[in-house]
């Protein structure tokens, strides 16, 4: 491994566009280190009996974290490579799981929950960016989707170790989930160390011979003189040569015309994403589930565990398809059905329901009415279902690919801290919601919905199948208010195209430089 990275390991692309997203695994890790717990009594006996907002804050903790981690994760990244920041998120969350583990307080637990929650934000702004640089378009929609994937693999592996634990006495029940959590980060970041740094990184850190065996490493079979590989290299070259001149030297450099759309739709497909109403069926299933009915500790929690496998499954077809069916497409189906089935879920938690007393809490549940709660923890699956299979993977996807190279790295920063401002909003402000208006919490969840539904028809123009650089002329086409105009054979090239225009650049200049003599 003379060249710091398994050449092997470089030559397959699902291989080295896919390792990195056990980053975002370590999102679902923390969901479920939560939610698992939620109706432990040695839990809650160990942390003084946090009631709705005590238990808001806690949960909290970690994206308010992970909203740091992800404007931070710029300037590391652009410091140390993309590479070596995903192998330091990797050890900040080994830092937090101790301290978790260990806890003693909420004020150790919530210590530890910022650490991770800091790791989280770095690795979900990082790794999307490093394998959309790093893998190939034709390919690229599906492995950065495998993001969302893996975050539903981390949220099912750790809700199982819960249960599994459950069965435990004591604080062992909660400790040693917390503990184990710890182990994906040690193999991320292990494993990085054979893998490619971004050839794009590598340009713009004037290390060009580097870059360039790299890609021939990834796409042309190890042979540095493979016209696509060429192609790439000269492109990249011109891009950051351009980023040097006219890139993003701050944050406000995002707010000029033509970049500051594109920022406020990554920015905002993130926020629609929390939004949705996934994060009620994630962090606090056992609450919905309660509230249906459903009240037994063990059957809530096998209830639970089957939402967390079909989110696992009914990813997969997105992975597979994202790149056929389109990203427009995927986001407008899934948020009608995401607002069609919270508008039921809260129509018969609103009908059905009353205030009652749940394990001395104030609970709005549903009782005596077994059709009716079987009905609501069908749509709550359905619901999860229609966010796995549409939103999920096309709100990692999207916004790390719509941005110029110039900008993309903070772009991506702020698209991804827009997700965990929300996420932190939520997090805390879901259990007071559901103690106190109960039911209507989902009526407005649906709501947003149906207005994410509206933004993105009128102002998201479709980008699947097209190179980083392609993507420019979609955006060139304007049609700010009207994306569905933008066809989705915009901006895509063939290899002759790009060459035949090098070369008419190439010829402009030299006349140029002719009329000057």
């Amino acid at each position: 491994m003379g060249k710091g990275y398994s050449a092997a390991i470089a030559s397959n692309p699902y291989i080295v566009g896919s390792f990195a997203c056990i980053g975002g695994g370590l999102f679902g890790l923390d969901i479920s280190s939560m939610s698992g717990v939620l109706s432990n009594d040695a839990y809650k006996n160990t942390f003084g009996n946090p009631g709705p907002n005590a238990q808001g804050a806690i949960v909290a903790a970690m994206p308010a974290g992970s909203f740091v981690g992800a404007l931070t994760v710029s300037k590391i990244a652009d410091v140390f490579g993309r590479k070596w920041t995903i192998i330091l998120s990797g050890w900040i969350w080994v830092v937090g799981s101790i301290l978790q583990c260990a806890a003693v307080d909420r004020g150790m637990l919530v210590t530890g929950r910022v650490i991770s929650g800091l790791s989280v934000g770095i690795a979900s702004a990082i790794v999307p960016l490093y394998q959309s640089e790093i893998t190939e378009p034709r390919i690229r929609g599906r492995l950065v989707s495998m993001q969302q994937w893996s975050i539903t693999w981390g949220i099912l592996l750790q809700y199982f170790v819960e249960f599994g634990c459950s069965y435990i006495n004591g604080d062992a029940s909660f400790r040693i989930p917390w503990g184990l959590q710890m182990i994906p980060a040690i193999i991320l970041s292990i494993g990085m160390l054979f893998f490619p740094e971004s050839p794009r990184w590598l340009v713009d850190h004037d290390r060009e011979a580097e870059a360039l065996e790299i890609l021939a490493d990834l796409h042309g079979k190890g042979d540095p003189k493979n016209e696509l590989v060429q192609l790439e290299i000269t492109e990249i070259k011109d891009q950051v040569n351009f980023e040097r001149t006219e890139g993003a030297k701050s944050y406000f450099d995002l707010l000029k015309p033509g970049i500051f759309r594109r920022v406020t739709l990554g920015a905002s497909l993130q926020m629609w994403s929390q939004l949705s109403g996934m994060n009620i069926m994630m962090y606090y299933i056992i609450y919905v589930f309660q509230g249906a009915g459903l009240t037994g500790r063990r059957g809530n929690l096998i209830a639970d565990s089957v939402q967390y496998v079909l989110n696992v499954a009914l990813t997969v077809p997105a992975i597979i398809y994202i790149d056929k069916w389109g990203r427009r497409p995927m986001l407008l189906v899934g948020t009608l059905l995401m607002g069609f089935w919270l508008m039921l879920v809260g129509g018969l938690q609103g009908r059905y329901g009353h205030w009652g007393d749940v394990d001395g809490d104030r609970v709005w549940v549903i009782t005596g009415h077994d059709g009716i709660t079987k009905a609501i923890i069908v749509f709550s699956y359905l619901f999860v279902c229609s966010f796995a299979i549409t939103m999920g993977p096309v709100s990692w996807t999207y916004p790390a690919e719509i941005f110029p190279m110039r900008v993309r790295a903070k772009a991506v920063a702020v698209s991804t801290a827009a997700n965990w401002v929300f996420n932190f909003a939520l997090a805390w402000a879901v259990p007071p919601g559901l103690s106190n208006i109960a039911f209507k919490t989902y009526f407005i969840f649906g709501a947003f919905n149906f207005a994410a539904f509206i933004h993105i028809f009128f102002m998201f123009p479709e980008t699947a199948g097209r190179t980083l650089e392609e993507i420019e002329d979609v955006f060139a086409q304007g049609h700010t208010f009207t994306a569905w105009a933008i066809k989705r054979d915009v901006g895509k090239k063939t290899l002759e195209d790009v060459v035949r225009n090098k070369h008419e650049v190439h010829e402009v200049d030299s006349r140029d430089e002719k009329a000057m003599a």
